[in-house]
C-alpha cells in the first residue's frame, strides 16, 4: 500500500540528515573544501534519491552541503537566479521551459543527470479502458465514461492532476481548453501524493480511475502500464506556443502498456537536467565537471522509488549504497572534477 508522505511547506525547508563523515584530504582532493552550498530538491520525493547521490559526491569534493531545501518550482527558479539556492538535480526540460526567463542570465542548465530521459502522460486502470473502449482523453466526452469516473458526483470524470505551480499543471490546462474537455473532466489538484493515494485506493476496491503521472515514479511500479493500467492517447499533440517546437517528442514508440503503438502521450519527453546559479559555477569548476560527467541510469531510480514506496525511507543509505556499487564510476567522475579545478 502506499504511504502518504508528508511534504513540509515553504515557510518549513525540510533539512536532510547529512553526518556522513570523510577521511582528511588534501586541498587537491577537496576542491570545494570550506564552500557552502545550498541544495534544493522538489517536493516530488521520486527525485530525492539522486539529489541525494550528488549531495554525497559534492561532500566527497570538500563541499558543505549539510541541507537540503525542498522547493516548489517557482520558488526555486527564483531563488537559483538570486543565488539562495545553489543548485538542484530536477529540472525537468523541456516541461520547465516556461521558467527559463526566470534564470536567464543567473543560473545555467546541465545535463542530464538520469539517463534515458523521462515520459508524461494520462492512464486509465485496464479493466475500464477495455470494458468501456477508452483509448483517448476524447472518450471522456461520453457520458457512459465521465458517469464511470465520476467520484464526487458533480458529472465530471475525476483526473488527479498536477498541483498548482509544477510545470505539468500548465500543459494539462492547456489540453483541457484545447480538447475542450473543461465541462467534462474535473482536475484534482490537491497534493499529488494525497490525491495519488486515495487513487489507488479506489483502484483496489475495483473503481475506476484516471489520472496523470510521470516516469521516473512510484506509481508505475504499484499501478503496472500493461498489467494494471494503461497510458492513453490524447486526440491529437497539441502544446503551449512555448513547446509547441516539440510536438514530434510528444509521440513516443515503444511505450510499455499503451493504447497504441506509437503512443499519442502529449507530453514531450524530458531530459532531468541539473539548473546551477551561475556565479557559483564559474567560480567551482569540480561541480560543472561532476554534474556534466555524472549519469544515474533511470532503472536505478525505478528501483529506489519502488523500495521507498515499500517502506524504506532511508534515502541516504540508499543513495550511499548507490555510491558503493557504482564506486569504480564515480570515482572517474571526481577524478575528473579534481582535475577541472587545478
Amino acid at each position: 500500500m502506499f504511504r502518504l508522505k508528508t511534504i513540509p511547506s515553504l515557510a518549513m525547508l525540510m533539512l536532510v540528515t547529512t553526518s556522513l563523515s570523510a577521511p582528511a584530504l588534501s586541498q587537491e582532493q577537496q576542491p570545494g573544501k570550506d564552500t557552502e552550498v545550498i541544495m534544493a530538491q522538489p517536493t516530488w520525493d521520486t527525485g530525492w534519491f539522486y539529489t541525494e547521490i550528488y549531495r554525497q559526491l559534492l561532500s566527497e569534493l570538500g563541499y558543505s552541503v549539510s541541507s537540503v531545501l525542498t522547493l516548489d518550482n517557482p520558488a526555486f527558479y527564483q531563488s537559483v537566479g538570486y543565488g539562495d539556492v545553489t543548485l538542484w538535480v530536477d529540472g525537468w526540460f523541456p516541461i520547465h521551459n516556461p521558467y527559463k526567463d526566470a534564470i536567464e542570465g543567473t543560473a545555467e542548465i546541465i545535463g542530464s543527470v538520469v539517463s534515458g530521459g523521462a515520459i508524461e502522460g494520462y492512464l486509465v486502470d485496464k479493466a475500464s479502458a477495455e470494458s468501456l473502449s477508452i483509448t483517448s482523453l476524447d472518450d471522456f466526452k461520453r457520458d457512459d465514461v465521465k458517469a464511470a469516473f465520476d467520484r464526487d458526483g458533480d458529472g465530471k470524470a475525476d483526473l488527479v492532476a498536477c498541483p498548482p505551480g509544477w510545470g505539468c499543471e500548465l500543459v494539462i490546462e492547456h489540453h483541457m481548453n484545447s480538447y475542450e474537455l473543461n465541462d467534462h473532466v474535473n482536475l484534482i489538484k490537491a497534493g499529488y501524493p494525497a490525491a495519488m493515494a486515495d487513487a489507488v485506493a479506489s483502484y483496489e476496491s475495483g473503481s475506476p480511475i484516471l489520472f496523470y503521472t510521470w516516469t521516473p515514479n512510484w506509481t508505475v511500479n504499484e499501478l503496472v502500464p500493461g498489467e494494471d493500467v494503461v497510458w492513453i492517447n490524447v486526440p491529437e499533440v497539441n502544446l503551449p506556443d512555448n513547446l509547441a517546437e516539440l510536438t514530434d517528442a510528444a509521440i513516443r514508440d515503444g511505450v510499455e502498456g499503451c493504447v497504441s503503438d506509437p503512443c499519442v502521450l502529449g507530453f514531450p519527453a524530458n531530459s532531468i537536467d541539473a539548473v546551477v546559479n551561475k556565479a557559483f559555477l564559474d567560480d567551482n569548476p569540480a561541480v560543472r565537471s561532476l554534474l556534466e560527467n555524472g549519469e544515474i541510469p533511470i532503472a536505478d531510480v525505478y528501483a529506489q522509488n519502488a523500495a521507498m514506496n515499500a517502506g524504506d525511507d532511508d534515502v541516504v543509505g540508499q543513495a550511499a549504497a548507490w555510491i558503493s556499487e557504482n564506486r569504480e564510476l564515480v570515482d572517474t567522475w571526481l577524478t575528473a572534477a579534481r582535475a577541472a579545478a587545478q
